[in-house]
């Protein structure tokens, strides 16, 4: 079994053999500001992803990473600066792989405690540069994964992302959505009667702020990596900015990186899976996505769901889309989120038997190797990083 295990983790998990940039080559010819890869191969099917950027720096990062005995997914939306979501998408999946190699293969268990090392690693990231990059402290992230290992789907989740099935009615045939994930948002009803339940000595624990339920009246989310400040005591003083100071002490951490993991092995029925960051729900519902994606062709389909997304936005600013996508960035932000999309199709077939493709590793959004502020499609020889 060991054995088994051990080939497993190594074949899957090997370091990518091919490269291609992902830049202007693939920035979508009538938006500048939206990069795609619209059909790639994975172990079990094929898959589409889109980035379409809003703010000033891209906050959100994504990969997806998949050889010959798995698939994994993992959508990373940053708030407060690049540096959390960054750090995930370098540091996520190694830890992974570090623990799936342990532990035997995929499990609950080895997601849950790979959100926590990487949690842990992210802290030590904030204490070396403390003092002179205090900011640093307010910087979070939400995360979604997905892993496909064998027939067996695993998703864990922190934050407001969200990943939905697509799977056809056992009657009629028609395609349904289906949400696999659990958000973590301070304006759904059970997060926060959660917080509230976990801090009874609070009275301030969930606030209404011009409209918004939020924690400690300061954040939306819940559980996140990062977001330090609201975590450990010591990180809520100065120098961090006053801004982002409680008006009083921290006794205990109101933000958690405690994942919710869901698994579910893959039916016959069961078509595709949409994982997004938030900036596509905002503007689309779990069912219009997976009509979307039904009635489309696969090539694409990524786009095309961001695209619809855009559209509406743009619809309730009573402006036409054109327009929307002359904005700048930054100002964009005005209008939209970032949007990461990334549709996964599941063959059947493929799940139930070895495959002899090459490993694909795709990694989109801030390259910070080269400071640039471009999403990247990618594949190398150099061994991952622990």
């Amino acid at each position: 079994m060991l054995e088994w295990v051990m080939k497993m983790v190594m074949a899957c998990w090997r370091p990518v053999e091919r490269y291609a940039q992902m830049g202007t080559q693939v920035a979508d010819r009538h938006d500048s500001l939206l990069w795609y890869r619209d059909l790639c191969t994975h172990a079990a099917g094929e898959f589409s992803i889109a980035v379409v950027q809003a703010n000033a720096l891209l906050e959100d990062q994504s990969q997806v990473e998949s050889g010959q005995y798995g698939t994994f997914v993992g959508i990373y939306d940053g708030h407060g600066g690049p540096e959390a979501a960054c750090y995930i998408n370098d540091h996520l999946f190694p830890n992974v792989k570090r623990l799936a190699l342990e532990h035997g293969g995929m499990s609950d268990y080895v997601l849950r405690q790979a959100f926590l090392a990487t949690e842990d690693g992210f802290l030590g990231l904030v204490q070396r540069r403390w003092q002179t990059s205090p900011q640093i402290a307010a910087v979070g992230s939400c995360c979604l994964v997905g892993a496909i290992s064998g027939q067996t789907l695993y998703v864990a989740s922190l934050g407001d992302s969200r990943a939905v099935l697509g799977s056809y009615g056992r009657n009629n045939g028609q395609i349904l959505a289906q949400q696999i994930s659990v958000e973590h948002n301070a304006s759904i009803e059970s997060v926060r009667q959660e917080l509230i339940a976990n801090h009874p000595e609070d009275s301030h624990i969930v606030m209404l702020k011009h409209g918004v339920w939020r924690v400690k009246g300061i954040i939306q989310v819940s559980r996140s990596i990062g977001d330090v400040y609201l975590k450990k005591p010591e990180y809520n003083q100065e120098p961090l900015f006053q801004r982002f100071r409680l008006p009083e002490p921290l006794r205990k951490p109101v933000l958690t990186a405690e994942p919710t993991v869901t698994s579910r092995v893959l039916r016959a029925q069961d078509q595709f899976i949409i994982f997004a960051s938030d900036g596509l729900w905002e503007h689309l519902s779990n069912q219009e996505a997976v009509e979307i994606v039904h009635n489309h062709p696969r090539s694409g389909i990524a786009r095309r769901l961001i695209k619809a997304a855009l559209q509406e936005a743009a619809k309730k600013r009573e402006m036409r889309y054109s327009d929307l996508k002359r904005i700048e960035r930054g100002i964009r932000r005005h209008f939209h989120d970032d949007i990461t999309v990334v549709v996964v199709f599941i063959d059947h077939e493929l799940l139930t038997r070895e495959t002899n493709m090459p490993p694909v590793s795709i990694k989109a959004g801030v390259d910070t190797v080269n400071g640039t502020n471009t999403p990247r499609d990618r594949q190398t020889n150099d061994a991952p990083r622990s």
